[in-house]
């Protein structure tokens, strides 16, 4: 039997692609163990690849208010809410490893509201899914709400376009019927054998 398609669209060969594009593929998969197949299957169109993971980065790896773990919280709720197969299962798999919790991306991705974490970062998702679904409707009540947690103005921007980023990738993931790599389902549920 043949492996499912990871996109509906072309997926160029590592060996095909420009130099830039596929040293950062190589780099990751030397730290991963594998390329996630976001990588593989957006290089489609390396100009947007190049965008896309350029916010990407300064998004996700900029010095911040918030925990790593509580970006990929972000990520996982927002995605949960658009349906997105693609980023549940790879930032599910990110957000255990970095909250070294087992079950927290699955209860994020179902009801954040219901999840074992503490109620800033309820506030925090409230506020994310309101971005990621409802922008047209913030009022300076949800911004209060967030600042009585210890957010920053910042720290807010940050929430935000985080949501609003990963609405993105949510709806080119469902566009492209993007598939996770069989390795993230598994990545941060098991402890490690030494």
């Amino acid at each position: 039997m043949n492996a499912p398609s990871i996109s509906r669209y072309p997926v160029p060969k590592l060996d095909d692609l420009p130099e830039d594009i596929r040293a950062r593929m190589l780099d990751v998969q030397e730290k991963a163990g594998f390329i996630p197949n976001v990588f593989l299957t957006l290089a489609h169109r390396p100009e947007e690849w190049r965008a896309f993971f350029a916010y990407h980065d300064a998004l996700m790896l900029r010095e911040s208010g918030l925990t790593k773990a509580e970006k990929e919280m972000i990520v996982v709720a927002t995605s949960g809410a658009n349906d997105c197969l693609y980023c549940i299962v790879a930032h599910g798999a990110i957000l255990r490893v970095y909250a070294k919790d087992a079950l927290v991306a699955d209860q994020v991705a179902v009801n954040y509201r219901k999840a074992d974490i503490s109620d800033r970062q309820k506030a925090m998702l409230k506020f994310a899914l309101k971005v990621a679904m409802q922008s047209v409707e913030l009022a300076e009540a949800d911004y209060e709400a967030l600042r009585a947690h210890g957010f920053s103005d910042e720290d807010i921007w940050d929430i935000g376009a985080i949501a609003a980023f990963f609405a993105l990738s949510n709806r080119m993931a469902n566009l492209i019927a993007m598939r996770p790599n069989d390795e993230f389902f598994l990545l941060g549920r098991i402890p490690k054998v030494r």
